[in-house]
């Protein structure tokens, strides 16, 4: 009964994912508020049905109804709580539940928290949020359902992969989840707004808080991954170059460089057309990342292996999403206004070169990751390319980029002065050519760049601290009237 339950409840959320996404947008082009309206209680709705069927896929593990093939396949009654709990996304029809559930929870938030939102804005963003879910609902309902039953009911299950069973599996792939799918938030908006013809700065006050909390997300999700493969594979490293570990890095560089745009286009009113770009780029390789787990195209410790029509059904849903949004954004993005200009020297100029360095860095892991797929399939010919490759491409983008980074802070907006900055940055210069000489001849013999990186990385967390707590001492002497009584005081 309670597989049976579940099934149903996501048809139902399939349902209500086509009803979220039509009705909101007839409403759009036709003006009519009543139909806009019901993207936020369809968007609730959904959310219910698809809590309903996690919550049934969970009850079959948590029993140990082996009946349930999926739970057959991967969890045994022998198992900790823990661990038959967490068996659920420890594969693929898991895992896509989990995926589905997460997109419902962000589409909901958007639906309780946006009240605040523009209403045709709100209703072509919640629409295009539904759109990804019914193809995902479908996806699951025709070529992954966890809940096939099976004839008859063995007494015990086949157990889950040992290498999962640990508490990492826990927290990693939720972790990520929220990230992949938290980006779904910003493209939603982006089309929205593609949409509707109108981008502007409250546009970006609005979508930040998603970008940042899929990013903080993201960023925990891949340490805590590192950790996990560190100690369990034993790997000799924090980062392997795994073509599914570059899968979670590029969303995150794309999401990194939309964070820092989005606070331009606030503060400024400049780089809109770039950063609705970022916010579809961002998204895209969060699905693309997707496809190369659930493909079967890549052979990873990370990938499931699946059948191809599963990878199909993908492939067919990058085609669309992406396609789709980048040819409405060809087609939009011209007629859209340019923001305010600035001069190179700025803090908006950092941000852009931040930018620069992060898109370039993303798209060097890109092609290392899938030139040896295209040239397989163009060719036949098998190639690898591994940490050789990345080290020598990657890293030099890193070492400008951790150089720059301290200065951004440090400048004004629309016109700064670099020389202040640097000498504003000489405790922070000296400190990491302290911990660089110290790390450099504790690792003699080891990597040349770790010591380099490690002495970048601890100048830009000094400046992050520094500029974290004079804007703290700022806004206590606004608060306070001690900056008013300074000003008045001092000599014109």
């Amino acid at each position: 009964m309670i597989p049976e339950l579940g099934h149903y409840a996501l048809m139902l959320a399939l349902g209500l994912a086509l009803i979220q996404g039509i009705m909101p947008i007839v409403g759009t082009r036709t003006n009519d508020a009543a139909l806009m309206s019901i993207a936020a209680p369809a968007a609730l709705a959904q959310f219910v049905f698809v809590a309903i069927a996690f919550l049934a896929l969970a009850e079959c593990y948590v029993a140990s109804d082996f009946s349930v093939l999926n739970v057959y396949e991967n969890s045994n009654s022998a198992m900790p709580l823990i661990y038959r709990l967490t068996s659920i996304w420890g594969n693929h029809e898991g895992s896509m539940m989990l995926w589905v559930s997460i997109l419902a929870f962000f589409g909901a938030l958007v639906a309780l928290f946006g009240t605040n939102l523009p209403a045709v804005l709100k209703a072509n963003a919640l629409a295009v949020q539904a759109w990804i879910a019914a193809a995902f609902h479908l996806f699951i309902l025709t070529t992954s359902n966890p809940f096939v039953r099976l004839a008859d009911a063995p007494f015990e299950g086949r157990d889950l992969n040992p290498i999962l069973q640990d508490p990492g599996l826990a927290f990693h792939p939720p972790m990520l989840y929220l990230g992949y799918v938290g980006f779904s938030i910003a493209f939603s908006f982006a089309i929205a707004a593609l949409i509707e013809g109108r981008i502007d700065a409250a546009w970006a006050r609005w979508v930040r808080p998603w970008v940042l909390g899929a990013w903080m997300c993201l960023t925990l999700g891949i340490a805590g991954g590192s950790y996990w493969a560190y100690y369990e594979l034993g790997w000799g490293g924090f980062w392997f170059w795994d073509p599914v570990e570059n899968a979670s890095l590029m969303p995150w560089l794309a999401g990194t460089a939309l964070l820092h745009s989005a606070v331009v286009m606030e503060k400024r009113g400049a780089l809109k057309i770039w950063t609705i770009l970022l916010a579809i780029i961002a998204f895209s390789l969060s699905l693309i990342g997707t496809f190369l787990v659930r493909s079967g195209v890549l052979t990873s410790v990370h990938a499931f292996a699946v059948d191809p029509q599963r990878g199909i059904f993908i492939l067919g849903i990058l085609i669309v999403f992406i396609g789709g949004a980048l040819s409405l954004y060809a087609w939009r993005a011209p007629l859209l206004k340019q923001g305010g200009l600035f001069a190179p020297i700025s803090r908006e100029g950092a941000l852009v070169l931040n930018n620069l360095l992060l898109t370039t860095a993303c798209a060097t892991v890109f092609v290392g990751t899938l030139y040896p797929l295209a040239l397989e399939v163009m060719t036949g010919e098998k190639i690898s390319v591994g940490a050789p490759f990345f080290n020598l491409t990657f890293g030099p983008l890193f070492v400008p980029l951790l150089v720059a980074v301290p200065f951004g802070p440090l400048l004004a907006w629309k016109r700064g002065d670099l020389l202040g900055a640097a000498q504003r940055l000489i405790a922070a210069g000296i400190a990491a050519l302290f911990v660089m000489a110290v790390v450099w001849a504790w690792t003699r013999g080891g990597s040349t760049f770790a010591p380099i990186a490690i002495g970048l990385a601890l100048s830009v967390l000094y400046i992050v601290i520094a500029a974290i707590f004079f804007r703290q001492v700022y806004r206590f002497a606004v608060r306070t009237g001690l900056l008013a009584r300074y000003n008045a005081e001092s000599p014109s």
